[in-house]
Formats: C-alpha cells, sequence, structure tokens
C-alpha cells in the first residue's frame, strides 16, 4: 500500500451526467473516491453541487489538500480558464478556473478531459516511458490529447488537439454534433461508425450471426458487434476490421505530424482489443512514412473511466511542483 504524504490534490473529472472526484498522492495513487449526479443541473445547481464533492472528498482526505485539478468535456481558454464551449454542462462562457477557485479557497487548474486521459495514460499508464504520446479515446465520439516532449500540447490559447476531427475522406459523411466538416475521423472510425457499419454488413449478410441479430430486432451497437466479433461470426470481425482500418488511416497521419512514440487508444470501442488494434497497426504500417512506422507502438489505455480524473490530479500536482498559484 502506498504511503500518503503530507500533501494531497484532489483531481474531478466533471462529465455531462456525473462527477468523479479521487484524493491522489504524488505518485498518483487514489486514495478517496467521490461520485455524484449532475445530470440536468443548471449552472448554479451544478457549481454548489462540484463544491460539496470536492469538499467532501478534501474531509476524507488523510493529508492537506494544497490543490485541485478538474477535467471536463469543454475547450478551455489557457489564458483565462474561461471555458468556451460546452455541449452537455452549462458553464459555456464561463471563468470555470476562477469560480472554483474562489468557491473552494484553493489553487484550481483545469483543462479539457481529452488533454487529462492523455496526462495520466503518459505519467502512469500505457505511454509511461514514452517522450511523445497520442491518446484517442473512441465512444460516441473520438476526443483525445497529446503529450509532446512530455508535456500537454493544448496549442495558441487551448483549444488544440480536436484529433477526432482530422479528416481522412475529403467526400466522406457529415461530421457529427457542431463540426461543419466531412470525413472527420470522427465520422469514419468511432462507435457511432461502428454501429452504423455493422446494421449496413448486417444487412448485405442476413446469414451471419450479426444478420440475424439485426432480423431478430435486436439493435445494432458496438457491443453487440464486439461480443459477436469475440465469438467468431465473421461479419462482426470485417466491421472492426473496417473502423481499425479507418483508425489506422488517422494514426499514419498522426505519425507523420507528430512521429510519437504510442499511439495509446482508450474509450469503449477499445473491448474489442486486437481485432481493432492490428488492422489500425497494418494501415498504418502501410500509410505512414519510415521510419516513424517502425518506431510506433499502438497499444490500448491502462486507466478506464478514472483516466480524466487521475490526469486532473497530475495536472494540480503539476501547478504545485512548478508554484502555479
Amino acid at each position: 500500500m502506498p504511503t500518503m504524504s503530507a500533501e494531497c490534490v484532489i483531481g474531478v473529472d466533471l462529465g455531462g451526467t456525473k462527477l468523479l472526484a479521487g484524493v491522489l498522492d504524488d505518485g498518483l495513487n487514489v486514495h478517496n473516491r467521490i461520485y455524484r449526479p449532475v445530470h440536468g443541473l443548471d449552472q448554479r445547481e451544478l457549481v454548489d453541487a462540484i463544491v460539496a464533492g470536492v469538499e467532501e472528498a478534501r474531509a476524507a482526505a488523510p493529508g492537506e489538500v494544497v490543490a485541485v485539478g478538474f477535467g471536463i468535456p469543454c475547450l478551455i481558454d489557457q489564458r483565462n480558464g474561461m471555458a468556451l464551449m460546452a455541449v452537455n454542462l452549462p458553464i459555456k462562457d464561463m471563468a470555470f478556473r476562477d469560480v472554483m477557485a474562489e468557491r473552494l479557497g484553493l489553487p484550481v487548474q483545469v483543462d479539457n478531459d481529452g488533454n487529462l486521459a492523455a496526462l495520466a495514460e503518459h505519467r502512469a499508464g500505457a505511454a509511461q516511458g514514452a517522450t511523445d504520446s497520442v491518446l484517442l479515446t473512441i465512444g460516441t465520439g473520438i476526443g483525445g490529447g497529446l503529450v509532446l516532449g512530455g508535456r500537454p500540447y493544448r496549442g495558441a490559447i487551448g483549444a488544440g488537439a480536436e484529433l477526432g476531427h482530422m479528416v481522412i475522406q475529403a467526400d466522406g459523411p457529415p461530421c457529427q454534433g457542431n463540426c461543419p466538416n466531412h470525413g472527420c475521423l470522427e465520422t469514419l472510425a468511432s462507435g457511432t461508425a461502428l454501429a452504423r457499419e455493422g446494421t449496413r454488413i448486417a444487412g448485405e449478410r442476413p446469414a451471419s450471426a450479426l444478420g440475424r441479430a439485426m432480423a431478430e430486432g435486436r439493435g445494432i451497437t458496438g457491443a453487440l458487434i464486439t461480443e459477436l466479433a469475440h465469438d467468431g461470426d465473421e461479419a462482426a470481425i470485417d466491421t472492426l476490421a473496417l473502423i481499425g482500418t479507418n483508425l489506422g488511416v488517422g494514426i499514419a497521419n498522426y505519425a507523420n505530424i507528430f512521429n510519437p512514440d504510442v499511439v495509446v487508444i482508450g474509450g469503449g470501442v477499445i473491448a474489442a482489443g486486437e481485432l481493432l488494434l492490428e488492422p489500425a497497426r497494418r494501415e498504418m504500417a502501410r500509410r505512414a512514412l519510415p521510419p516513424t512506422r517502425d518506431h510506433l507502438s499502438i497499444v490500448a489505455a491502462r486507466f478506464g473511466t478514472e483516466a480524466g480524473m487521475v490526469g486532473a490530479g497530475a495536472l494540480a500536482l503539476d501547478a504545485v511542483r512548478q508554484g502555479v498559484t
């Protein structure tokens, strides 16, 4: 059991439906966890719920809490801690960092949750020991983050590393959400894409287990496709291979641009394991330039649902060590 130092931090992963807070030591070991639902709250109620969750974690901490880090699904202007865009939380145009610091009476750091998941994997997960790493979280959409030269990369004002919105097919399907583009990686390699392609392939191959499932009225989801693929259904395996191939196109671009040591794949779709990763590796190797392609590893993430929380703790620890208040 790791020992707790006299000082610790709180990492908070704030999503559209829940808050997960944890007390972390300087080795990023999590000692206490607090969960609170936040779905449907207005801004005042949300701020009150956040403060209550952090204070509950603070009360349970075995040492003095010296800083708090937040990961939120939002673009953050790093110059002033302002929430620029938030689809599932009522915090758009809110000076989130300053409001939290005032309410909590502690130094507060805030970043996009994808950036912090990447930081968690880099510091203590599947990318530990790397200098440059890329994280892709594949669920309904594709998020992620970059750690370059050992430091998170955010862009000029903090709005960079929108990795799911790299175009890999110029005339591809329209992207989802607020993206005005077509053929984004998110459109062609996300869980949404997996379900869409699975439905198409099930219709084309009615004798397959995937086709029979659709005929029986079962919803064609990523989880079902993955289950049937692990059971050996060729239609499901081919669906995952298609998504993995599309993913490999995107990774080849990241390889050529950033020359990372490792690309880490997380999110719900990684339940497919090598059925997704091996096609991605093959396509990356076919498209990326040498020697980058020969140096790059593509691996599954270590952290699951706690990646954002651990990364938020790492962000707070970095600020403490650098004397940032």
